[in-house]
């Protein structure tokens, strides 16, 4: 399957060339709006650059990764969408959920494959607790926590991403950046809608134009809760942090620490190590289960439907902290 990685100076460009090539993918092009970091991407990968954004459209690969400023993504994703060519549209794909909501209305005109790269969603627990649910194993979920914590904001700077820490660009902080995914988990997760029993949005160390700190409460309409925590908070600049995703049900306790995983169930009195995925190669766990799907012509596990969604919860956030 041919893939264009459009957006090579985005942070997360690296790892999405490592899914892809995990994949067994063919690289058919770079792409950047700067076309200098382009062509040296390329160059030190051993790929072709593309230096017109519209020959990717005119000769369309199987499908788009698109990663960018979220003042030009919005315009290139719509673009995509309407050149029927199927998506993976990269976060943060816009400043506002207003934006996102317009190109979730045009995927649904044009029946679009558009997913979102949200790779926790294949961490181990997440994995397990699918398997006992399919199995009729996992009971009612009881409660969860998606802990988040990275360094400081200044190392988006040292990625040249600067804007990410700017709210006009960004939309937000750690919970806009780093929080989605967590809450991300916990929509997935729920029965019925989610509501907000508690937040707390703050700059607790850094003296920044965004919190570096979130802690969100929320409650399904069965009465589960779930605790979404993000942050700039942990000290120090190398990649990855404090990292905790905990499902527990009526049957499994599952707790996924990023660098090992377990699985309690009740019903057997097992209690086993999960098999590891670190949290920066998910990335090839995702683009396999999208390849795949994209192959079946089924929908993306993630779309950008469930992205809408937990903007949306994120902006309720804010609003409730009166941010």
């Amino acid at each position: 399957m041919k893939i264009v990685l459009a957006g090579s100076s985005h942070w997360h460009a690296e790892m999405h060339l490592d899914a892809a090539h995990s994949c067994g993918a063919e690289i058919a092009g770079i792409w950047d709006e700067d076309a200098e970091h382009a062509r040296a991407f390329a160059t030190r990968h051993h790929l072709p650059s593309i230096a017109d954004f519209g020959k990717i459209l005119s000769s369309p690969p199987d499908v788009i990764l698109l990663m960018g400023h979220p003042s030009t993504v919005p315009a290139r994703a719509r673009a995509v969408i309407e050149a029927g060519i199927p998506l993976i549209l990269e976060k943060p794909a816009a400043s506002n959920t207003a934006a996102l909501a317009a190109l979730r209305d045009l995927a649904r005109q044009h029946q679009a494959f558009v997913g979102v790269p949200l790779p926790n969603r294949f961490g181990p627990a997440v994995i397990a607790f699918e398997r006992l649910r399919q199995q009729g194993r996992a009971g009612a979920v009881a409660h969860c926590q998606f802990r988040l914590v990275n360094g400081p904001p200044q190392r988006y700077a040292a990625d040249g991403v600067g804007w990410v820490v700017d709210p006009a660009i960004g939309g937000g902080g750690a919970l806009r950046n780093l929080g989605i995914h967590g809450v991300n988990a916990a929509l997935s997760l729920a029965t019925g809608g989610l509501g907000l029993k508690a937040v707390s949005i703050e700059n607790r160390i850094h003296r920044a134009p965004v919190e570096d700190h979130a802690l969100l409460m929320l409650e399904d309409a069965a009465g589960a809760l779930f605790v979404v925590e993000a942050g700039y908070t942990f000290a120090s600049m190398r990649p990855g942090g404090d990292f905790e995703w905990r499902i527990v049900s009526a049957n499994a306790t599952l707790i996924d620490y990023g660098d090992r995983a377990i699985c309690a169930t009740l019903d057997d009195g097992a209690f086993v190590d999960l098999p590891i995925e670190l949290p920066a190669t998910r990335y090839r766990l995702g683009m396999s289960d999208t390849l795949d799907r994209l192959a079946r012509k089924v929908p993306p596990a993630t779309s950008i439907g469930d992205y809408v969604a937990a903007m949306s919860l994120i902006d309720a956030a804010y609003e409730k902290a009166g941010r």
